[in-house]
């Protein structure tokens, strides 16, 4: 039988126990998605290990970490086996880990070797998972409740995983096309995107099933997926579905104020921000961290290294744009020195007392 959603107070408790949890989100330098995180072949244990280091240094003591149905479907136990591995590494830096189940963003997955990234794009080749057409084909889903169950039944009693993020910004997926980059509007895109927002989310079944099937497991973990645009049916639900409440901000230092005051005061639960920081639109550590240690609010920015992801270049850049002088996300080159050292010296000071 499924255990019920969290109590607040079973929440609250649960949260009373953690630590202050800050860190990234987080994808080796030397993989451009999911895939190449985890399939065997592009598998990197050594730079995951160097770049953890970097992050526990800076005193980031969690990370949010994407998975993948498809790496999962082409080698269960392998996979499991390379999360296991992953686990280890942050554990003896450190750091535990949010794992997240399912992601709507960015392009149509296709597992084996991947395309190489357009040079200047931001995640020119982050993969959905489960992926449009997936979400919306139920013949498919019984695959897709064998991974949930499979992989949060492996890591379900696993104290280095800290939270299940079940679904990364359901309903991305049906966004219109002009959105990404390179792409053109089409009236097709322009139809999806209405009836995205104006009528029942196509996404909504398939996040309600994979809450089911998480909460079958019973972990010990809470479950939680952030709620991250203006969807009225998606947001109701995921609000009233997660042990703990979750959001996405890429804006100023006020609007960030408002809307944990927001969340904290109308649910009564735990608040993480599992995505922040973006330069460009006034999200920066130097004014954000301090709000978010004083709110008791968890949170993880984008990106830590910049690398294949090239997460520094902005939504919209460019094919071929140089190197933005602000960047965008992440916070250290490839060889470890920071962007921007003041930042690296506020995270410290505010991680490290």
């Amino acid at each position: 039988m499924s255990r019920e959603r969290w109590s607040a107070d079973r929440a609250n408790q649960w949260a009373a126990e953690q630590p202050w949890l800050v860190g990234c989100n987080f994808t080796p330098s030397t993989a451009s998605n999911q895939f190449e995180m985890w399939q065997a072949e592009s598998f990197d244990p050594q730079t995951i290990e160097r770049e953890l280091r970097w992050a526990a240094e800076i005193g980031m003591n969690s990370v949010r970490v994407f998975l993948h149905d498809l790496v999962w479907e082409a080698d269960p136990e392998g996979f499991k086996s390379r999360i296991d591995q992953f686990l280890d590494i942050a554990t003896a830096a450190g750091i535990r880990t949010m794992l997240v189940i399912f992601d709507d963003c960015w392009f149509p997955p296709q597992a084996g070797p991947q395309l190489e990234p357009v040079p200047g794009v931001h995640n020119s080749r982050w993969a959905q998972s489960p992926g449009h057409d997936v979400t919306q084909n139920r013949a498919e889903w019984p695959r897709l409740e064998r991974y949930v169950r499979d992989v949060i039944g492996a890591f379900g009693q696993d104290e280095r995983v800290c939270v299940w993020d079940l679904y990364n910004e359901p309903g991305n997926a049906f966004l219109p096309v002009a959105a990404l980059p390179g792409y053109k509007a089409n009236p097709i895109a322009v139809a999806r995107a209405f009836r995205h927002f104006v009528l029942p989310s196509p996404t909504l079944p398939l996040l309600r099933a994979t809450f089911d099937w998480a909460r079958s497991v019973d972990p010990i973990q809470p479950l939680t997926a952030a709620v991250w645009a203006p969807i009225p049916r998606l947001t109701k639900f995921q609000l009233k579905a997660s042990d703990v409440i979750s959001f996405h901000q890429y804006a100023s230092a006020r609007k960030l104020t408002s809307k944990i005051e927001e969340l904290q005061s109308t649910h009564g639960r735990p608040v993480f921000c599992t995505e922040w920081m973006a330069r460009p639109h006034y999200s920066f550590f130097q004014t954000h961290l301090p709000i978010f240690e004083e709110m008791k609010v968890g949170c993880y920015c984008w990106g830590l290294v910049s690398g294949r992801t090239q997460t520094i270049h902005p939504w919209r850049d460019r094919p071929g744009a140089p190197e933005p002088k602000i960047w965008h996300h992440d916070v250290f080159r490839p060889d470890g020195t920071p962007f921007d050292v003041s930042e690296v010296e506020t995270i410290r000071r505010l991680t490290k007392g």
